[in-house]
């Protein structure tokens, strides 16, 4: 498949109740849903010439959709002033050693690249496992899913302050299991 198979026109029709069905569960309000599936499909008409055919259009379209999520949060945490504080307990953590940071262009990949990050996401599964319950519930819930910070800390009732403890604990913990088993 290339660029000639993506069919633009239909886009709205097949793919936009499955994204904002996707969106809404992650930012649970209906006009920035419809915002950021809107700017999905406008990333995507100006990057088609980008589709390499190795995803089905769906597919594409759903990896375009989760970095305008994330770009969402982004924004958000930008404007309050609530941007992750990087705690630092030991020397050994450093600026570049975060687990978010080792994700790679999810449009720049070969097959290679394609089996690398399969075994890579079995990696993180098998090091998540190893979390306890509420450590891995909390860091798939801010780093994975997106939850804010608020929205956590009432579920669990902890302050933000214990939050970013666990998170911290829980990236310390997943980046030596992956050290371990993955690099």
């Amino acid at each position: 498949m290339s660029s000639e198979k993506l069919f633009p026109e239909t886009w709205v029709d097949r793919y936009s109740d499955y994204l904002y069905n996707y969106t809404i569960t992650r930012v649970n309000d209906h006009e920035i849903a419809q915002d950021i599936v809107s700017e999905t499909f406008l990333a995507a008409l100006k990057s088609k010439a980008n589709f390499k055919g190795e995803a089905s259009e769906r597919t594409w379209l759903i990896s375009i959709l989760k970095r305008k999520v994330i770009d969402h949060y982004r924004k958000i945490n930008s404007r309050k002033g609530k941007a992750e504080v990087r705690m630092n307990y030991s020397d050994e953590d450093s600026e570049g050693d975060w687990l978010e940071e080792r994700v790679s262009d999810p449009f720049d990949k070969t097959a290679e690249d394609t089996m690398e990050n399969e075994e890579l996401g079995l990696a993180i599964l098998n090091c998540l496992g190893k979390l306890n319950e509420k450590q891995a519930t909390i860091f798939k819930m801010k780093t994975i899913e997106g939850f804010e910070t608020e929205a956590i800390c009432n579920e669990f009732n902890i302050t933000a302050s214990n939050l970013w403890v666990i998170i911290h604990r829980a990236r310390k913990s997943m980046a030596d299991c992956l050290e371990e088993n993955w690099f």
